[in-house]
C-alpha cells in the first residue's frame, strides 16, 4: 500500500512538473510571437523611413531647381507597401543618373552576419550613369537598418573603404555629386 502511494505521489509530481513546463512553453511562445510582431512593425516603419529620407532629398533638390528634374520611383509609398518576402526598391533619377536603393528583410528577425551592429533589414545602394555603364562599373554600397539598444537607424557601409555612417540626405548628396 505504501508503495502504491509513493508511485501515485511520484506520478503526481511528474504531472505537475509537466503542466508547469507546458505553461512556461505557452508563455515563451507568446513572447516569441510578440517579438515577431514588433520586428514586423519595426520593418514596416523602417521601410517608410528610408522612403521618407529619399523623398525629402528629392523634394529638397527639386525646390531649388527652376524645373524639377529629380524623379523618385515609386512616387509615393505607405508602410503597407513594404514587402516582407521580396526585395523593395526605391530609385532616384536625375536625367539618367541613377541612385537605386534595394532592401529586404533578413531571414532571421535580427542578424549580425554582414555588419557588426545588429540589423533587421539590409540591402544595397547602387549609383550609376551611362558613362559608368559603358565601363561596366556600378558603384555599390551596403545599407542596414540597425537596432542597437534604443538607437534605430539606417546606415551605409562601403565594403571597399570600410567607411560607414548614417543613410541620410547628406549621404545621398555625396552619392549624387559623384554621378554628375
Amino acid at each position: 500500500m505504501a508503495r502504491t502511494a509513493n508511485q501515485n505521489s511520484a506520478r503526481d509530481a511528474r504531472l505537475k512538473r509537466l503542466a508547469q513546463s507546458i505553461e512556461a512553453l505557452a508563455d515563451k511562445d507568446d513572447r516569441i510571437l510578440r517579438r515577431a510582431r514588433e520586428i514586423a512593425d519595426l520593418r514596416r516603419a523602417a521601410a517608410a523611413d528610408l522612403y521618407a529620407i529619399c523623398a525629402d532629398f528629392v523634394n529638397s533638390v527639386n525646390r531649388l531647381l527652376s524645373r524639377p528634374s529629380v524623379e523618385l520611383d515609386p512616387p509615393n509609398v505607405s508602410e503597407d507597401s513594404f514587402q516582407e518576402d521580396a526585395p523593395n526598391l526605391v530609385q532616384i533619377n536625375v536625367r539618367g543618373r541613377i541612385l537605386q536603393v534595394s532592401f529586404s528583410a533578413t531571414p532571421e528577425m535580427v542578424s549580425t552576419e554582414d555588419f557588426r551592429v545588429p540589423y533587421t533589414l539590409n540591402g544595397t545602394v547602387r549609383a550609376f550613369n551611362q558613362e559608368l555603364l559603358d565601363k561596366d562599373i556600378i558603384e555599390e554600397q551596403l545599407i542596414f537598418y540597425t537596432i542597437e539598444h534604443h538607437k534605430k537607424m539606417w546606415r551605409f557601409f562601403d565594403a571597399r573603404t570600410y567607411r560607414s555612417g548614417p543613410f541620410d540626405q547628406e549621404y545621398l548628396v555625396c552619392l549624387m555629386e559623384q554621378l554628375l
